[in-house]
């Protein structure tokens, strides 16, 4: 494998400033990626640490080309703006688009606040799919594109009953529910793209990674021997965004990807 095998490509990723969608971002620009980034905080944080300019200034050490887009993914009008100052940005049309950015909020389903059920599908849902369509123009003309979206194991349903939950209950009903939308949504992509050189797939860790934002959420209930590492779910993505034409459609687990294409972990700045 190339150290440079993103060189020449652009890519966009979005939820990228902190956890996983930054962490995804710097891999790819070590790789020789011109990357975009989008996120709400461009240089102001949230309750949780991290903002675009940060993760900028990460990437640029790379040498690449890097954009900051602040946005929010909610609002359809900030997601219309996205692709296409990305690709002017860095110069021409997207060969990767990584959707990471996703909205959690845990509570049980059967008093969920329908408003903010309805903001989960926005997010996790509509925002893949606007962006990916924004993208895949420029990604058919050129016959050739890589859209992965960043899913979780919520999105299975429980077998019962009995219903094992875990620490979670049932807290996790319509953020996984919004996920089980995407991988469907994926698949049906991927299979309406097939033939154009277009590959799109989800991906989701086997285990827990203990992001900034995963951490808020279920640092106090998961265990040491279920978290995957930050630098295993990376390698998991960044696989799939230079995968052959014929793996797409497909619902990936990081470690399983990593098992089967016989993978190195590298680190976030693509060392051994």
């Amino acid at each position: 494998m190339s150290d440079k095998r993103f060189a020449g490509r652009r890519a966009l990723v979005t939820g990228a400033s902190r956890g996983i969608g930054a962490a995804v971002a710097r891999r790819l620009a070590a790789e020789g990626a011109d990357v975009a980034i989008t996120a709400r905080s461009l240089d102001t944080a949230s309750k949780l640490a991290g903002t675009l300019a940060e993760v900028g200034a990460l990437l640029r050490a790379y040498g690449g080309k890097v954009a900051l887009i602040g946005a929010d993914l909610s609002d359809e009008a900030d997601r219309d703006r996205i692709v296409p100052e990305a690709e002017q940005a860095l110069g021409g049309p997207l060969d990767i688009l990584v959707n990471n950015a996703a909205m959690g909020v845990y509570a049980p389903p059967s008093d969920y606040p329908l408003r903010r059920a309805r903001l989960h599908f926005e997010v996790n849902v509509i925002a893949p799919l606007h962006l990916a369509q924004a993208a895949i123009p420029g990604m058919r003309e050129r016959g050739e594109g890589w859209i992965v979206n960043l899913s979780s194991a919520t999105a299975r349903p429980w077998a019962g009953p009995p219903y094992t939950l875990g620490g979670t209950g049932t807290g996790t009903t319509v953020y996984g529910s919004s996920k089980a939308a995407l991988n469907r949504l994926t698949n049906g992509l991927a299979a309406d793209l097939y033939g154009s050189g277009i590959r799109v797939n989800t991906v989701e860790p086997r285990a827990a990674v203990m992001s900034e934002g995963a951490r808020e959420l279920v640092g106090h209930i998961v265990r040491e021997d279920q978290i995957e590492s930050m630098d295993e779910m990376v390698e998991g993505v960044v696989a799939l965004c230079d995968c052959a034409p014929e793996r797409t459609g497909r619902v990936e687990v990081s470690l399983d990807v990593i098992a089967e294409l016989g993978l190195t972990v590298r680190r976030l700045d693509s060392a051994p």
